[in-house]
């Protein structure tokens, strides 16, 4: 085989549909948009939905049901292995994560998860922790606070 022996397989490819180019393409002159009206212009057409000026149907349907998504708790999550950057005895708190550039924004709060290997005894404070973060921590000799 040779580069220049390739080819795409058959009805791999397809010709460009070139509009407004004579007319045995039969896509020429108005380039298959038909005559005026605002479909035909540049920048034309309506909204997905649109029902010609009529009120659209799902705003005409009621609204249904409760939604919980605006009262979720979201936590600012680190790794164990970010925690290697601390020395040896340190006492990790969200202010420290937060001046050090560890995480953006504190959320409703600090979780910490077990991705990765911890090798340093720390006290750690955080509003939560993973099941697998918490045992590695006190496994090596640190402290797991929950604030």
């Amino acid at each position: 085989m040779k580069l220049h022996t390739l080819k795409p397989n058959e009805g791999a490819t397809k010709t460009r549909k070139r509009v407004g180019r004579g007319t045995s393409s039969g896509l020429g002159k108005t380039s298959g948009r038909g005559h005026k009206g605002q479909n035909a212009r540049s920048g034309g057409g309506v909204k997905p939905g649109f029902e010609g000026g009529q009120l659209e149907l799902f705003r005409r349907l009621p609204k249904r049901g409760f939604s919980n998504a605006k009262f979720k708790i979201r936590y600012a999550i680190i790794n164990l292995s970010d925690l290697n950057k601390f020395e040896d005895g340190a006492i990790v708190t969200p202010e420290i994560l937060k001046d050090m550039g560890l995480i953006k924004n504190q959320l409703d709060g600090i979780k910490v998860l077990g991705n990765g290997v911890l090798e340093k005894k720390l006290t750690v404070k955080a509003h939560k922790f993973s099941s697998v973060a918490k045992e590695q921590i006190e496994k090596i000799g640190g402290k797991v606070e929950v604030i």
